[in-house]
């Protein structure tokens, strides 16, 4: 800008001393390019309008659509503008978002693009980087911005049967001798009609054959809470694989939860993990690994922060669908950290649970004090259930403790370790 200002003075001058005409005209034609790019390319910047349109969660490996669009507002058309969007290495997106492009006026400009989350957590998609000038080149870039938003990539989800556990764990809707309660998914029998009993429950095919009023009967049923107690406390995993194992403890809690709801049971989750997002309130500052686009929580504690003070609150057991996004939510950003110790902090963490609430207890290691723990929880009248993700040789004597102490114990080590099992079933 100070280039073309030398230019114009020099030209004035010139224009004086020689009393030429033309030059004056090219001294005004000067003046008048730069008054109007000075004042419109900005004005032209101010009334641009940008947003991104995108589901903000998803499964891991879905993939997830994202539109950018351009609202040109102005009455004159925006020459040039460059626009660029920071996408995240890990979300690998399939489309290249740098251009450059013309918006006439009342323009829209919409661009889409893809992208998959290859990995669990919470992502940082943006932000949106706009530049546009005159088209002489004369001014300097003036800049524009689109703050960022955030993607959630939900843990794997696997069914429970292919986990490798029994069908038939102890969780969840148990028969029982009890009249609390009639299951229709339970069908038992039919008897006569009696005063009372509601008309939906006619069998009309068996009243049709015996010419008498006959209703259907039911097992009776207890719906049992379940909360999954998830152990993500450093220390007690190996160093050499504790990423994996962390990685699978968290995958096989939201399959547990998945699997509950789906049967319509009421579930909850408690962990003494840290949730990263717990560290910043304000969203401007929390941390994105410039990378991986995925939210940090490594080298941002200071020394006088406690990891523990970082824990997320307790899920209640609840049923429905929108308590499963909220479990998966919360372990799409656990991270494994040195909080409470596990055996210290769980029969704690579980006292405002109702008596007969089923504990299933995911943790790397089965050893004899954390089935003492557990056997604590049973003589309080809880229904605890270890399952132990890190591969134990030894197990069987881990599964007779158990049984003398009331409760049951399985262990579901790495998914790798599936895998002969599931080749066995499809052939």
């Amino acid at each position: 800008m100070g280039e073309l200002a030398i230019l114009i003075i020099i030209l004035l001058f010139v224009a004086f001393v020689l009393r030429v005409d033309f030059i004056f005209y090219i001294v005004y034609v000067c003046v008048g390019i730069y008054l109007w790019n000075r004042f419109y390319t900005p004005y032209s910047l101010r009334h641009l309008r940008a947003e991104r349109e995108y589901t903000d969660r998803a499964f891991l490996g879905e993939p997830v659509e994202v539109t950018v669009r351009l609202y040109n507002d102005n009455r004159l058309a925006i020459p040039w503008l460059e626009f660029n969007e920071t996408v995240a290495v890990e979300l690998q997106r399939q489309a290249r978002m740098n251009r450059v492009l013309t918006l006439r006026s009342r323009d829209t400009a919409e661009f889409t693009y893809t992208v998959r989350g290859q990995r669990r957590g919470y992502y940082q998609l943006g932000p949106l980087r706009l530049k546009t000038s005159d088209l002489f080149g004369l001014l300097n870039d003036y800049t524009g911005y689109l703050d960022p938003n955030y993607l959630t990539i939900y843990p794997r989800i696997t069914p429970l049967s292919q986990l490798g556990l029994p069908s038939r764990l102890p969780f969840g809707t148990i028969a029982s001798r009890q009249q609390l309660f009639a299951d229709p998914a339970r069908p038992q029998g039919v008897r006569d009609f009696r005063a009372g009993d509601p008309l939906h429950q006619i069998n009309w095919k068996v009243t049709a054959h015996t010419q008498k009023l006959m209703v259907k009967t039911f097992q009776p049923a207890i719906s049992l809470e379940t909360a999954v107690l998830l152990n993500l406390y450093q220390d007690d995993y190996h160093a050499h694989s504790r990423y994996e194992t962390v990685e699978w403890a968290i995958e096989l809690a939201a399959s547990l939860a998945a699997h509950l709801v789906e049967q319509r049971q009421a579930v909850g989750l408690i962990s003494n993990g840290v949730d990263p997002i717990l560290l910043h309130s304000d969203t401007e500052k929390r941390p994105f690994d410039e990378v991986s686009g995925r939210l940090q929580w490594r080298g941002q504690l200071r020394r006088e922060q406690n990891p523990a003070h970082f824990m997320p609150p307790a899920i209640t057991p609840r049923t429905g669908r929108g308590q499963l996004m909220k479990i998966l939510e919360q372990l799409a950003r656990l991270e494994a950290e040195k909080t409470h110790p596990f055996l210290a902090w769980a029969p704690l963490a579980l006292n405002s649970l109702n008596w007969g609430v089923t504990v299933l207890t995911i943790s790397p290691k089965g050893d004899e004090a954390t089935c003492q723990m557990l056997h604590g929880l049973v003589r309080r009248g809880l229904n605890p259930i270890l399952i132990v993700t890190q591969p134990d040789y030894s197990f069987g004597q881990v599964q007779q403790r158990a049984r003398q102490l009331g409760f049951r114990a399985y262990n579901v080590a790495y998914k790798r370790h599936l895998d002969p099992w599931r080749k066995a079933r499809s052939t």
